[in-house]
């Protein structure tokens, strides 16, 4: 399989933010870029203005990972900034978490719809499938958080599996009604990438113990990664 790589933005080397984005322009699929409001997580990481200071070297779509209390009060400085990647065409992703869009996510996809975002929704491990059933029609990517939100560097939670395989069951058996990217986030390394990929994962993000800790050299690091996937999961 050809995975989708979505290397997490929170893991890379700030002091080198420039040529760092350069080489993954030319070998990610898009920036896993997580907000985190110290309330939903007890971590603060990225912030919009951060997304907007990276937009203009940014060759990529931008996956925002909302964990926040109040996801929807993002999603205008979101947009904004990035409207020099959203003007050359580039479609980013807006991705809130499942446990705090209950009670009003159609109308939430709508609004992220509207600001000329994919949409995409975020489970905790412990979080059912059947919780975003209702409007996964809605859903362009669906995340499946396979540790605990809020930091990196954590252990796989292995039971996070029967998620993946669930939504992958689910859509196979409604290719009419669902079209979503099924993607993990957490854990996501060279111990990993096979039973992921057996399960039903598409797009993976990719962190501390899977990119950055590689070789301080990020090309070489991206190839120990993309060399160890390929042998794991294609023979």
């Amino acid at each position: 399989m050809k995975p989708i790589w979505n290397p997490s933005l929170m893991c890379m080397d700030f002091m080198d933010m420039k040529n760092q984005l350069d080489i993954l322009n030319k070998r990610a699929d898009m920036y896993h870029f997580d907000i985190m409001d110290g309330h939903f997580v007890p971590n603060i990481t990225l912030s919009p203005d951060m997304a907007k200071a990276m937009a203009p070297y940014c060759e990529i779509p931008m996956d925002f990972h909302l964990m926040v209390e109040e996801p929807a009060q993002f999603i205008d400085a979101c947009a904004a900034a990035v409207k020099p990647m959203t003007d050359k065409g580039i479609v980013s992703y807006f991705c809130p978490h499942a446990e705090v869009i209950s009670g009003k996510a159609f109308r939430i996809m709508d609004q992220i719809h509207a600001a000329g975002f994919k949409t995409g929704v975020v489970l905790n491990p412990e979080t059912p499938l059947c919780m975003v059933e209702s409007y996964l029609q809605k859903v362009d990517k669906i995340t499946i958080l396979s540790v605990d939100p809020g930091f990196a560097g954590q252990p796989f939670i292995p039971e996070m599996l029967d998620k993946i395989a669930e939504a992958k069951a689910l859509r196979e058996a409604n290719p009419d009604k669902y079209h979503y990217i099924i993607e993990i986030d957490g854990s996501c390394n060279k111990k990993t990438f096979k039973i992921l990929a057996e399960a039903g994962v598409e797009s993976f993000i990719v962190g501390s113990s899977g990119l950055f800790n590689n070789d301080p050299d990020l090309v070489k690091a991206w190839d120990i990664m993309a060399d160890t996937f390929d042998k794991e999961v294609n023979g």
